[in-house]
């Protein structure tokens, strides 16, 4: 039950960053591309690169702590279903290229971004 609601705790905080994140790339970048949801996967696979590292390599934390920044904010904060709406609406509007380009550079960048967070931690 302590990590149901460590994960509630967490997914709240996570939503809500992730509204302000994308929302001021979106004011910054406009709304042409995906590119608050692309910020906010990309930022969010390198937290889960480094986190996951410190917590179950370097560090002895609880398991609430990591369901708290794991699941829930890092959970809530990433976009998997707004990334594939977003996909298929440029798709929809027959602007194939940014379609593909998103899914490339999401894809892409996420892994890149969780690889360089397990780097940066196993380097520390």
């Amino acid at each position: 039950m302590t990590q149901l609601l460590a994960i509630a705790a967490g997914g709240s905080i996570g939503a809500v960053m992730r509204f302000i994140v994308s929302t001021g790339i979106y004011s910054w970048l406009g709304r042409g591309f995906p590119y608050g949801t692309l910020v906010v996967n990309v930022l969010g696979s390198l937290l889960m690169g480094l986190l996951y590292e410190l917590f179950l390599q370097r560090l002895s934390v609880s398991p609430e702590v990591r369901a708290i920044l794991l699941v829930g904010f890092l959970g809530a904060f990433t976009t998997f279903s707004t990334f594939s709406i977003e996909t298929v609406n440029l798709i929809e509007q027959g602007d194939l290229l940014k379609a593909m380009a998103n899914v490339l550079a999401s894809v892409i960048l996420c892994v890149l971004a969780a690889w360089i967070g397990l780097q940066i931690m196993r380097q520390l």
